[in-house]
């Protein structure tokens, strides 16, 4: 189940770009392009505190960017 704290970054059916919320039923946010829709998934994770993904054209994730506490930080 999710926090609701991760977002993601995919193509639309008519082209657009979405940034949606992980188990969300609508977009939060609408781009003609890629990038900017990138840029406003990894704003949403940023105030979140948690991760964004991207979704490239083939449906693979291209990238990911993880916000907040990190589970388990490296000792040292």
């Amino acid at each position: 189940m999710s926090d609701g704290k991760n977002y993601w970054t995919q193509r639309r059916p008519d082209g657009n770009w979405e940034s949606r919320r992980e188990g969300g039923e609508r977009a939060s946010h609408i781009a003609p392009t890629q990038e900017q829709a990138w840029e406003r998934t990894r704003d949403l994770a940023r105030t979140s505190g948690g991760e964004a993904y991207l979704r490239g054209r083939n449906g693979q994730i291209r990238e990911r960017n993880t916000y907040g506490k990190d589970p388990y930080p490296p000792k040292g």
